[in-house]
């Protein structure tokens, strides 16, 4: 994705925000929007096909789980009974999930090298569109292109209100499921900042967005998907992957309280459907860092958190 310019200066650069005085009261809930920004991202960056050894390489040396572990068990603390059961039963079941990925690589994906990943790619989600776990939403629910060309321009208005553009480096439609996992993760990014550096106005919108992509969107599709993909996988690493997506998002409705009216398998008759010319969207997950630090450290939440008892004003960098 593209960053909003809004949080760029004109040169490219970062932007410093003026000091500002955050509530001790507020930790928690900048806890809970980086931790759930972090595994958003974990999950978009697994779905895309590997171009490099970069994702390949986090999968071996461990980080990808030390990552999901490490933000999971900081959701888990500052969780707050937010979602009720559901949603704690839901990140319980995600644990058993990574430790699964982690015994995939001691056992086999240690040994894999960039060809092997693509082929277990390609076995699962195939060269083409595969119909039998497709990653793209208009795909579902839509037996008519009309269908699907009203659906996917309901997402590129989700993208456009918050400055998120178009771009032809990633050549993915913008309803891909690892686009769409990033644009949460964007959002649940852009909370944390806006507990700390934006008013109530601001931060309602962004969770309203949120709410709203999970409960249209994400929450309609996702959990079927996930159904599919567990059948077509079957093992390894793209099986436990269908595992964690699909507790996630469990415990995203949970937690954002919505409701949405998921598919069925009634529901699934794809429709062809061919994207419009320059109908790619830019996914930066490959380029994130590996750590939940980094998420902490660029929206100043790590230093608000280590002074938070202190009531401290922070300056920090958008």
């Amino acid at each position: 994705m593209e960053i909003s310019k809004e949080h760029k200066n004109g040169s490219g650069g970062t932007a410093v925000a003026p000091p500002v005085k955050v509530s001790p009261k507020d930790a928690p809930a900048v806890e809970r929007a980086l931790s759930r920004s972090k595994l958003y991202l974990l999950l978009s960056w697994s779905f895309l096909y590997p171009e490099d050894d970069e994702f390949l390489d986090y999968l071996q040396s461990g980080e990808f789980v030390e990552d999901g572990r490490a933000a999971l068990e900081n959701l888990t603390k500052s969780l707050e009974n937010k979602g009720g059961s559901s949603a704690q039963e839901s990140l319980s079941a995600i644990v058993a999930h990574l430790d699964a990925i982690e015994e995939w690589v001691n056992a086999e994906g240690t040994n894999w090298n960039l060809q092997d990943l693509r082929d277990d790619h390609r076995r699962v989600f195939s060269n083409v569109i595969s119909l039998d776990c497709p990653p793209y939403e208009t795909l579902f629910g839509n037996d008519h292109v009309f269908g699907q060309s009203y659906t996917m321009g309901d997402i590129a208005g989700f993208y456009s209100a918050f400055g998120l553009q178009l771009s032809n480096d990633i050549h993915e439609r913008i309803d891909h499921l690892s686009v769409e996992l990033e644009f949460i993760h964007y959002l649940a990014y852009k909370e944390s900042y806006a507990l700390i550096h934006d008013g109530p106005e601001k931060l309602q919108t962004v969770v309203d967005a949120e709410k709203r992509f999970v409960k249209e969107h994400v929450g309609r599709w996702v959990p079927l998907f996930s159904g599919m993909l567990k059948r077509k996988a079957d093992y390894g690493f793209y099986k436990a992957l269908a595992d964690f997506t699909s507790d996630w998002v469990a415990f995203e409705i949970a937690y954002l309280g919505v409701t949405p009216q998921p598919y069925s398998e009634t529901d699934y008759r794809p429709a062809s459907f061919i994207s419009p010319e320059g109908q790619t969207f830019e996914c930066g997950a490959q380029d994130q860092g590996n750590e939940l630090d980094l998420l902490m450290n660029e929206v100043g939440a790590q230093a608000f958190l280590d002074k938070e008892t202190k009531g401290v004003d922070q300056s920090e960098k958008e």
